[in-house]
């Protein structure tokens, strides 16, 4: 098992060292002066060498390489050029609501999923499956900003009953800070719970037909115990696999749903900083998610050896 974890925690770094190279070319190989696009275009010939100077850009790009990557491995993503602060102490501040509106997310929609994808397997061919299944489809169909501008518009307009906008710590008190994270936590469930839903019932249906599970009917063994016990837990695996790789969907939809409930973290830190083609934060924050999602896969990856005993490392 060390192993194994030693070795996937290797073949990590590539992977991380690609998306370096990547984001760093993001701003050097522009087909235009990234330090014009910067400075924006009613800046003076003197403001742009200036950027350029600050940037480093008149160096050969090997070296501009080797020292922005030796100011990234000590936490120094540079300066933002539109807010003005640092990029690090700048994605501290915005942590907090992003991870809130992440794991509400996830909770919610592994909570949701797990319990339709099994019961529309266990009613193979009903309306309950068809239910399920055409919420799926319509699910991934119907684009997140126009989910969250529906719930703002039944929910926040017409009933009343949740705040449109803004985000509340959870250091002002639980109320406040769960009333608003309702609305965004539904809006980006719901293509995590659909597809999730899908997955379930496609393993669980895979695994019904095995002589365990026969043979748990023949000994009499209530069916929700089946279920559970016996489908569900051998197509967990397949289950926790897509629950990993819907992470890059949610970051994509963090993006949006921060824009459109005004939430004041990461993902609108990112449409800001786009924006204002403000670069080392782009850069920063392209680096934050993809370390995020690798590191995600390889917990997940960790979790096989403990939700299937014949899987050994």
């Amino acid at each position: 098992m060390l192993v194994f974890i030693a070795r996937r925690l290797v073949a990590t770094i590539p992977v991380l060292g690609m998306v370096a190279v990547l984001v760093f070319l993001i701003l050097r190989l522009s087909p235009t002066d990234p330090a014009a696009i910067i400075a924006g275009d009613y800046a003076t010939t003197a403001q742009v060498e200036e950027i350029r100077e600050k940037l480093g850009l008149k160096r050969p790009i090997v070296e501009q390489f080797v020292v922005w990557t030796g100011r990234v491995l000590q936490g120094d993503f540079g300066e933002s050029f539109f807010f003005k602060k640092r990029v690090a102490e700048l994605i501290l501040q915005r942590v907090e609501p992003t991870l809130a509106l992440a794991v509400s997310t996830i909770l919610l929609s592994v909570l949701v999923a797990v319990p339709l994808g099994l019961l529309a397997a266990w009613r193979h061919e009903s309306w309950l499956d068809r239910v399920v299944m055409g919420f799926s489809v319509l699910g991934f169909s119907v684009p997140v900003f126009v989910i969250g501008y529906v719930l703002i518009y039944v929910f926040a307009i017409k009933l009343g009953m949740l705040p449109v906008q803004g985000y509340r710590s959870l250091w002002s008190g639980f109320g406040p800070f769960a009333e608003r994270l309702v609305l965004p936590s539904l809006t980006l469930s719901v293509i995590y719970i659909a597809l999730i839903a899908r997955i379930t019932r496609a393993s669980v249906l895979e695994v019904m037909g095995e002589d365990y599970i026969r043979t748990a009917h023949a000994k009499g063994v209530a069916e929700s115990v089946v279920m559970v016990r016996h489908a569900l837990r051998n197509a967990a695996v397949p289950i926790v696999t897509v629950v990993g790789i819907g992470i890059a969907l949610l970051i994509g939809g963090v993006v949006v749903t921060e824009s459109v409930f005004n939430i004041p973290g990461i993902g609108r830190l990112t449409v800001d900083a786009v924006l204002a083609r403000d670069y080392p934060t782009i850069q920063a924050v392209i680096l934050l998610f993809s370390v995020v999602y690798v590191l995600i896969n390889l917990l997940i990856d960790l979790s096989y050896a403990l939700l299937d005993p014949r899987i050994r490392y």
